[in-house]
């Protein structure tokens, strides 16, 4: 069982990835430190250290792959005239103003896919540093385990 100062310790640990809001890179940066710092006080600040780590690289790397995605559609959405795009063949182009283009669905639909998985990341730091405040381990979901 974990005393209260490893429990503290591992609770700032996740809660240090919300820095990312004052300070770029702090999610990666904060925790990096803390955990390196302490992870020799105990096992139990070396696991929620290395969850917390693995958990926003894993973040980053699902960010990433959205980004790659969606960007390419919303920048041919974007130069591809005003916005709603018909293509009828590949020599004739027309600029449909009546119906928007599928990619702008597509796009707002990954773009609220992404809005929704910030609000879930904050719930899972909010309940890992809760479980970790009662003592308790705390695997992350969707996590790829880069540190072992």
């Amino acid at each position: 069982m974990p005393d209260n100062h490893q429990k503290n310790i591992a609770t700032f640990i996740h809660l240090s990835t919300f820095s990312r809001f004052i300070i770029p890179l702090g999610n990666y940066i904060a925790p990096i430190v803390l955990w390196s710092i302490n992870k020799n006080k105990g096992a139990f600040i070396d696991a929620h250290g290395k969850q917390a780590i693995n958990f926003q690289i894993s973040i980053l790397l699902y960010t990433v792959i959205i980004g790659m995605i969606t960007v390419p559609f919303f920048i041919f959405n974007f130069f591809g005239g005003i916005g709603f795009i018909d293509f009828n063949g590949f020599q004739d182009f027309h600029i449909n103003l009546g119906k928007p283009s599928p990619l702008l669905y597509l796009t707002g639909f990954i773009g609220l896919l992404g809005i929704v998985a910030f609000i879930l990341e904050l719930v899972f730091i909010i309940t890992a540093s809760l479980k970790a405040r009662d003592g308790l381990n705390y695997n992350y979901p969707f996590t790829i385990n880069f540190i072992k």
